[in-house]
């Protein structure tokens, strides 16, 4: 099977940004008064080249899978906890959820190797559930510890994966969260090397492990980046280092730029994707608003390397895209702004 990547367009367009820049400041405001707003309302427009940007059929998509790596301690909980909180999210009851039905937003779950079958034979599908398994890796990835979490098959495999579930949606925005049972330590990885970072430094409590906990998965972390010290660019990184959600939530986020979606991006985890998304093709970073700063503590780290902003600071370490629901209302206000707030009649009245 061949494999490419998606083509991502560039969003410089010096002609539609002075035009949206003259819609906010000919508003009946102070100039530059809405702060970092009157950026993001720029950068809807220039995503969707327009100067009215209208918000459509908003998809927030969880993307899950299972680590080896979990094997090692590096999680508070065991790896049962993965497929546990899908079925709570199939069932309804989760935080996304939740802000899900609060904000109209349509929520998919995407298993992309839970060691788990949440389909039996007798039923072909659930409402809510994409199954997206990757060749040879039901169960999750290997242990990174001993091994490459993943071939470059199984890689690109679940790269493309994550295309096609966003072809298959509709709508003009991608919301992406995750979950996953040893996933912060797949992307404190990603991020030491791409980055080259100190690996404790890169490293939070995940699940909520106590500092005893957290020694060990640094120490743990430390070993696998020795292990894979050949694996410097980001398709080595991911494939050292997995997951099979992170490297689909990479196919996804690049198909949806391509697409000229506006992606909302949760927390570290999601980052994580992004980030190695933007390091393959880096105009991706032009289509993405980075929902918040989470309490993971490389996030941080990962967003200033990235050069990203985010839009809240709460110290969430929730994951499943809850991040990204809670600052999804800051996206349709200035949709809104930008549509329906009153202009000064000449510029004489400012």
């Amino acid at each position: 099977m061949s494999f490419s990547l998606p083509t991502v367009a560039e969003l410089h367009n010096e002609d539609l940004r002075l035009e949206l820049q003259a819609v906010l400041d000919g508003k009946t405001k102070p100039l530059g008064s809405f702060g970092d707003l009157e950026s993001l309302a720029v950068q809807m427009g220039l995503i969707q080249q327009s100067p009215r940007p209208v918000l459509t059929a908003p998809q927030m998509v969880v993307f899950v899978a299972d680590h080896g790596l979990a094997a090692r301690g590096v999680s508070a909980n065991s790896r049962d906890m993965t497929w546990q909180m899908v079925e709570n999210v199939l069932s309804g009851g989760a935080a996304s959820c939740v802000l899900a039905r609060q904000h109209g937003l349509a929520l998919t779950t995407v298993d992309c190797g839970v060691d788990h079958a949440f389909l039996p034979a007798d039923q072909p599908s659930r409402p809510g559930l994409i199954v997206k398994k990757v060749s040879n890796g039901a169960n999750g990835t290997a242990d990174s510890f001993s091994e490459p979490a993943m071939t470059l098959a199984q890689c690109q495999e679940a790269i493309s994966n994550g295309g096609d579930v966003v072809k298959g949606l509709p709508g003009n925005v991608l919301l992406v969260g995750e979950m996953g049972v040893g996933n912060t330590s797949a992307a404190a990885l990603l991020l030491a090397r791409l980055a080259e970072l100190d690996i404790a430094d890169c490293t939070g409590a995940g699940a909520g492990l106590d500092n005893v906990g957290l020694d060990r998965k640094i120490k743990v972390l430390s070993q696998v980046l020795q292990r894979h010290s050949y694996a410097a660019g980001p398709m080595a990184a991911l494939t050292a280092f997995g997951g099979f959600e992170i490297a689909t939530m990479v196919g996804a986020v690049l198909q949806a730029a391509h697409e000229r979606r506006v992606v909302m991006v949760d927390g570290f985890t999601a980052c994580a994707a992004v980030m190695v998304a933007q390091a393959l093709v880096p105009q991706v970073l032009g289509y993405c608003v980075f929902a918040h700063r989470s309490g993971e503590r490389g996030h941080r780290l990962m967003l200033e390397h990235m050069g990203a902003n985010p839009l809240l600071d709460l110290g969430l370490r929730v994951g499943e895209g809850t991040g990204a629901a809670l600052a999804w209302p800051l996206l349709v206000s200035v949709c809104q702004l930008m549509a329906e707030m009153a202009r000064w009649p000449s510029k004489d009245a400012q």
